[in-house]
This record gives structure tokens, sequence and C-alpha cells, in this order.
């Protein structure tokens, strides 16, 4: 998980957090805010547990809603690692800033967003194109969607 930072067509700033499965590189999160706090992180987190389960590990950075209390008390109760990358080693966390460059690149520099709300909206129709639409080289030509798919039915036989 990480954090993108972009700006309104005002020049106001906004952030969006990113959250992406490794393995089979679904974006399983993406929220715009103006700000976000610790507890905020563990709200989102609470509903990509809802919706994708629970994972093992999740690796971010040494970000201030990061290090705070309320993602490590939550990551305890949940009983999921809570991983840190080294300080200034973002090489360390390389699927989720690869994530964020095609983000970048194919989302927020291609959209002018007169407010968080439409960034939001056009953030989540951009998501579900990345996880059900587009093919992805690494997964054998199959969109994250797709090969979540094929592995619940392997894992079935």
């Amino acid at each position: 998980m990480d954090f993108v930072s972009d700006t309104l067509h005002d020049g106001g700033r906004f952030r969006v957090f990113t959250l992406i499965d490794t393995h089979s590189r679904m974006a399983l999160c993406l929220q715009a805010r103006a700000s976000m706090t610790g507890s905020m992180i563990t709200q989102f987190l609470d509903q990509a547990l809802v919706e994708y389960g629970k994972p093992r590990r999740i690796r971010c950075d040494n970000g201030p809603e990061f290090v705070g209390k309320a993602l490590d008390q939550w990551c305890y109760q949940n009983e999921i690692e809570l991983y840190f990358i080294k300080p200034g080693k973002p090489t360390e966390n390389c699927y989720i800033e690869s994530f964020n460059g095609t983000f970048r690149d194919e989302c927020l520099s291609t959209n002018w967003f007169w407010s968080i709300y439409e960034a939001q909206i056009i953030i989540e129709k951009w998501q579900r194109e990345y996880n059900e639409e587009r093919p992805h080289g690494s997964l054998g030509g199959l969109t994250p969607w797709g090969f979540t798919l094929k592995l619940g039915a392997e894992s079935t036989i």
C-alpha cells in the first residue's frame, strides 16, 4: 500500500490511497481524500478484507499514516504482519511503485479533476477497467480478475 498525490483544477491537493494484491496485481482499494489518517486507512483495509479476504502481510513505507498506533493495532487484531520497507528504498515495494506509475500515467495525468468527489468517480471507473479489462503480461495476458478466477478454478480441481 502507498499514496499518490495529485492536484484539483483550483490548485487544491488530494491524495489517493492505493492498495494492490502483489500476486494477482488486483487493485484492491483506491481512495481519494484531501487528507488521510491512520484510522481512515484501517477503514479502507476493513472494506478490502470483506471484499477480498485477509492477506498474510501488508508491505508499506514509513509514512506517518502507516507508522501510527491505528494501523499497528488493526494489524495485530487481524493477525496480519505489517512489513515496513527500509527508508529511502522504494524498490522494496516495487509492485505498488509500478502500479502507482501506471495509475498516474493512465488515470491521474489524463484527467482534469474539478472536485475530489469527481476524482473518486473517475478513479473507480479506471480501477474497474484495470482489474477487469486490461490484460497484464506478467499474468500471461489475463486481467487481474481473470487471473483470480483462474486461480480459484484451479484450486477446486
